[in-house]
């Protein structure tokens, strides 16, 4: 790990509104340079993000730090993540919480996440081949539930995997560039929204490809 880089990523995102401690130093556990090919490892330890595989990206770590803010994940916590991609937003909730399920609908990326989450010693990630739309109802109630690729509206399936009390972080918008962070928490008094920040994700795509990149 560059160390001294990611210090400075540290400090930029302080400067850039995170307060929260946890999230901090559940960044600065996770080495970013595993989870970014070879072609962009000199800029692992930017804040921007970076592509990956599939027209994918990893997301940057300013909106991985404020979505996982925003979770509010404590250590006793299931948490289901829909969009695999690199692994790193896992790696980042595992350090926070107690298990970390997560949908990719790119067999091949998920089996190169998980290989990189064992090499960074995450044990407590669990990965499957599904579609993300639809959650991981045999696994629910969870806790927590975050996406990383925008919806074009709420998505109700993942809402009803929400544990009463839970939260869930989701990209919303139809349009690229009128994207926002969304903050649903459902209470016996019915759903709470608030919008967060604007962002870029890519679409998220109903339907898995289990058999893409095999032989």
């Amino acid at each position: 790990m560059n160390v001294a880089a990611m210090q400075r990523l540290l400090a930029e995102l302080r400067t850039q509104g995170i307060t929260d401690e946890a999230v901090l130093a559940a960044i600065g556990a996770v080495d970013r340079e595993k989870f970014v090919s070879a072609t962009f490892a000199e800029r692992a330890w930017e804040n921007t993000a970076l592509p990956i595989a599939f027209g994918q990206t990893i997301s940057q770590p300013l909106v991985v730090a404020a979505m996982t803010e925003a979770l509010r994940v404590g250590n006793r916590m299931k948490v289901l993540e829909i969009g695999t991609g690199s692994g790193y937003q896992a790696a980042v909730l595992a350090k926070l919480a107690r298990r970390v399920y997560s949908v990719e609908r790119f067999r091949p990326l998920s089996r190169e996440a998980e290989r990189r989450l064992l090499d960074c010693g995450i044990y407590n990630v669990v990965c499957d081949v599904n579609d993300g739309s639809r959650g991981w109802p045999a696994q629910a109630p969870f806790d927590r539930i975050i996406v990383t690729a925008a919806a074009e509206e709420r998505p109700q399936a993942l809402i009803d995997q929400l544990a009463m009390g839970g939260i869930l972080i989701v990209p919303v918008g139809r349009d690229p560039t009128s994207q926002v962070i969304e903050r649903i928490v459902k209470s016996e008094q019915g759903l709470q929204r608030d919008t967060l920040m604007p962002v870029r994700f890519v679409p998220l795509v109903a339907g898995a490809l289990p058999d893409l990149g095999q032989g």
